[in-house]
């Protein structure tokens, strides 16, 4: 039984809601759910590739890594020969010599280990962008 001292009761306020109102509701209720939908998608896809754009780099980061290591190792051989070979020299002139020699070597490696950093880093970075473009690629398709 309705209140009549209520003011929301349905006997004191007669409330319907139009059909276009309820007909422009529901379209926008209806595109709501469609924009959602294609937003979940994307979403989606981006996540895996940005798990593939740190799969990516984290291997590219291993490999740099072991390359550093690898010169690593060498430069410290190379230190360690050259302080071997300067214990039995006989002479001034003679060390003189193997300094240079060595010094020489040793700016030849430097100048090759900085070239194949370089390429290396750029190997990674291409790669690394990969799944960026090819994400890019399908999500913007060029126009015919």
């Amino acid at each position: 039984m309705a209140n009549s001292t209520d003011p929301f009761s349905a006997s004191i306020i007669p409330f319907e809601v139009p059909e276009q109102m309820r007909a422009f509701a529901e379209k926008g209720v209806s595109q709501a759910r469609d924009s959602y939908a294609k937003f979940k998608d994307v979403a989606e896809t981006h996540n895996g590739t940005i798990e593939a754009v740190f799969a990516s780099a984290n291997k590219g980061a291993s490999a740099y890594s072991a390359k550093l290591m690898e010169m690593m190792k060498s430069n410290s051989t190379a230190t360690l020969d050259f302080a071997q070979q300067l214990i039995g020299v006989k002479s001034p002139s003679e060390a003189m010599e193997l300094w240079t020699a060595h010094a020489k070597k040793q700016y030849e490696a430097f100048t090759a280990y900085s070239k194949e950093l370089a390429e290396l880093s750029q190997k990674v970075a291409a790669e690394t962008v990969e799944p960026i473009k090819t994400s890019a690629s399908k999500l913007f398709k060029p126009a015919a």
